[in-house]
């Protein structure tokens, strides 16, 4: 046991590790989502984070030696979100005749998802700290993470919550969106892409790629609606 402890020990102090770990979880999940059918709450991205977690509980792993290899996958964020705008471009036509409703729809969506999760947590006696982390969560993680820093937030809270709410909008999206009769793909794209950004993004492709270019475009402009959004919520609370 000393032996195996040591071999442990020596593996997880090497970035490669957490990368190759992290793919086969996200492997692993994707692998599930497929086995029941593509149901939207088997989520893949809640399997490999249930994964990762319970290996770093168990190993006692601080998450700092473990983002020395996830930093790789993270850095791909942006790459990935710069590529939404092929399918963008292909339904450029469409965006441009509903850019009234996507306004609307943006600031709606935009001062709904930051007012009643301020709103909730105010009325459950969160303090200022965590009002800012909260305010920002349905912008996408690097957005999300930034305003929080200016707005006197704690960065690793808001990064939980802004998974937290891309997990549980993709999973909740289709059924909720499929009883309110919403049979308009760029609907409930545009939705689904301001109120859980990148996760909600990926689903959204999953169902149908329309949905998926509307929540993509949803995303973008949450983003930096939330920048305005956000501080001005926070203002009306503190």
């Amino acid at each position: 046991m000393s032996e195996l402890a040591a071999f442990w020990s020596y593996l997880s102090e090497g970035p490669l590790l957490w990368l190759a770990l992290t793919l086969a979880a996200y492997v692993v999940g994707d692998a599930c989502f497929r086995w029941s059918g593509r149901k939207p709450w088997v989520n893949s991205v809640l399997i490999a984070v249930a994964i990762l977690a319970a290996i770093l509980w168990g190993t006692g792993t601080p998450y700092g030696t473990y983002f020395e290899g996830a930093q790789f996958v993270h850095f791909l964020l942006g790459p990935a979100t710069v590529a939404l705008s092929l399918p963008l471009f292909d339904n450029l036509n469409r965006l441009r005749r509903a850019t009234l409703p996507v306004v609307a729809a943006l600031i709606a969506g935009s001062a709904t998802a930051t007012g009643s999760a301020v709103a909730i947590a105010w009325a459950l006696g969160a303090g200022p700290t965590q009002l800012a982390s909260i305010a920002p969560k349905s912008a996408t993680a690097p957005v999300a993470i930034g305003i929080a820093e200016r707005v006197g937030g704690a960065p690793t809270l808001t990064a939980v919550l802004v998974i937290l709410t891309g997990i549980v909008g993709a999973v909740a999206a289709t059924p909720l969106l499929d009883a309110l009769g919403i049979r308009d793909w760029r609907a409930r794209g545009l939705a689904v892409g301001i109120a859980s950004h990148g996760i909600g993004t990926a689903r959204a492709f999953q169902v149908n790629t329309t949905a998926g270019a509307f929540a993509g475009l949803g995303m973008a402009l949450n983003a930096i609606a939330t920048a305005f959004v956000a501080p001005l919520v926070l203002w009306l609370f503190l």
